[in-house]
């Protein structure tokens, strides 16, 4: 039921006018309108705070993702990834980056960038911190103020960063060894800086390598520094014994580099000079080799146990090394001598040099003429052997008596020195000789008569063991019986001489009766010599001799026991 009356009512109140305007909004549209404005300022907020953006090729992206990895200098987000995707020969990722504007800076041609993710080297591990919050990419300011969008990066992190307090130095080796980048550089056994680079030569003769020394060390580098490879174990035997020398246990695994001034040198060395990198400690230590002579050797013998670099030695001091070692062969005579190059530097004389009497003293001409006269006076060179267990030879220059006069043409470059067989060849040539007349000797009739004796030997010893040793025995059993028969006699006898015994007494009055007769014999003879006539008529009654003197009792004599043998 529709209770709306009909239009046409005559009763029925007018609907009243209502006027509305064109310019009024809706509620509705108030929440988009403050959105987009948030939004467009945001946008511009964002235009107004953008950096430059740049591009990284890397040759992996493992760790990276868009929208998410972030650009980080000393631990601070200056940047963040906004793109990954391949390059356009595939071969490397490209990475894009968008910068803060405060990093605007970093976008220099010399920046470098490389990724932050753990790794394990010789300086350490590093990146750990990244195993929980992932990876990120580190970046390094130059010094350039030129800008620049396009970036390689680093597939390994820089060892020294920009700004970090020290120099620079560029070494020159033969080669790299087993130096790496982060391997430590030494001074006094104390690690002073490292390894930041390196590079092969560009013409391919050796390696140029780039050290930091950190501040204040890099001041002991000076004009005259000597720099050398200290990787490894420095093991020498000599007269001293068993020397085993290294830096730590680091330069064994990693490698290392020392270094050393010479005492006087106070002038610093600028950042990024250019010094030697010696092999070893003793190479870098020596002095200044000077101006080479080569010398060429012609050896009728073989030279087994020499080999390149081996010394060259003058009265036991090293004045060079061997270049080299070839075969060569003489038509004349049918052999094959031995050619050995060797450089010897005439300034390691030192003192024997400067007085020694050469016109050209700094010249090759004035050392030729030099070692002619040596030469003259039995100068020779002599392979001998330098250790016995690993039987390497080594070139000795010295004077050799009684060697026949040769010529030798100061003229010759190079200069030929003569040589003399080395004295180990005669003592192998005398040994052969030995061994020879060794096998002339018949031991086989020489092992058969000595069985024969040594036969008849044993049937001797049989027979003393058998036969003459229990005899022997009997004997030794029988004079101890009579040993101690003796000394049963000897007791005896001892008890009767002992004070108051028979043997006394009966000895006493027999030598009392000798003594009353030698009285009565000497006045006998007394009366003969007084009264001789007393022969004939017999003696008058005034021939009365004087009275016996009275003699002192004698002890008798004691036999004392000798003691049994």
């Amino acid at each position: 039921m529709n209770d709306t009356p009909p239009a046409d009512t005559p009763d029925a109140p007018a609907a009243p006018h209502v006027k509305r305007s064109r310019t009024s909004l809706s509620l509705v549209w108030i929440v988009p309108i403050v959105a987009a404005l948030v939004g467009l300022s945001m946008l511009v907020n964002h235009w107004l705070s953008a950096g430059p953006r740049i591009a990284i090729t890397f040759e992996s992206a493992a760790g990276l993702e868009a929208g998410k990895t972030p650009v980080k200098y000393k631990d601070v987000v200056i940047g963040r990834v906004s793109g990954i995707a391949l390059d356009a020969d595939r071969a490397r990722v490209r990475v894009s980056v968008e910068l803060n504007k405060d990093a605007a800076s970093f976008a220099t041609r010399d920046a470098r960038f490389w990724v932050v993710r753990p790794r394990i080297g010789v300086g350490g591990i590093s990146g750990i911190d990244t195993v929980l919050s992932g990876a990120y990419i580190g970046v390094d300011s130059g010094e350039s103020t030129e800008s620049a969008s396009e970036f390689t990066g680093l597939e390994i992190p820089p060892s020294v960063i920009h700004g970090t307090p020290g120099k620079s130095f560029q070494l020159r080796a033969d080669d790299l060894g087993s130096l790496d980048i982060g391997s430590p550089v030494y001074y006094r056994r104390i690690p002073v800086g490292q390894v930041t680079s390196y590079q092969l030569a560009p013409d391919g003769s050796g390696v140029t390598l780039q050290v930091f020394v950190f501040a204040p060390h890099d001041g002991f580098v000076k004009t005259t520094t000597r720099f050398w490879n200290a990787s490894g174990l420095d093991l020498s035997l000599s007269a001293e014994g068993l020397q085993l020398n290294t830096e730590s246990v680091a330069t064994v695994l990693a490698g290392g580099i020392a270094f050393t001034t010479p005492e006087g040198d106070t002038a610093p060395a600028a950042s990024d000079a250019r010094f030697e990198l010696f092999r070893d400690q003793k190479s870098a230590l020596a002095k200044p080799d000077g101006a080479p002579q080569f010398l060429r050797m012609r050896f009728d013998q073989s030279l087994r146990g020499l080999s390149e670099n081996a010394p060259v030695e003058f009265f036991g001091i090293n004045i060079g090394q061997v270049r080299s070692v070839n075969v060569d062969y003489d038509r004349e005579r049918q052999r094959f001598p031995v050619i050995v190059d060797a450089v010897i530097y005439p300034e390691r004389l030192g003192r024997i040099r400067d007085k020694a009497d050469l016109s050209h003293e700094a010249t090759p001409a004035g050392t030729a003429q030099f070692i002619s006269g040596l030469v003259a006076r039995g100068l020779r060179a002599q392979a001998r052997t330098g250790n016995l267990i690993t039987g390497q030879l080594y070139i000795a220059i010295d004077f050799i008596p009684n060697t026949p006069a040769v010529a030798f043409d100061p003229q010759a470059r190079p200069l030929v020195m003569p040589t003399v067989r080395s004295s180990l060849d005669d003592i192998q040539q005398q040994l052969a000789g030995i061994v020879a007349k060794i096998d002339k000797i018949p031991f086989d009739s020489i092992g058969q008569k000595l069985d024969t004796g040594l036969d008849g030997l044993g049937r001797t010893m049989r027979e003393l063991n058998e036969g003459v040793l229990p005899e022997a025995r009997e004997a030794i059993k029988d004079a101890r019986g009579a040993i101690g028969d003796a000394r049963g006699t000897f007791g005896a006898l001892n008890e009767s001489l002992a004070e108051g015994g028979p043997l006394q007494q009966n000895l006493r009055r027999t030598l009392q009766e000798f003594e009353r007769s030698a009285f009565s014999l000497r006045m006998l003879t007394e009366q003969l010599n007084r009264h001789p006539e007393s022969l004939l008529r017999g003696r008058r009654e005034g021939d009365v001799p004087p009275p016996a003197p009275a003699t002192p009792a004698r002890a008798a004599p004691r036999l004392v026991q000798e003691p049994a043998p």
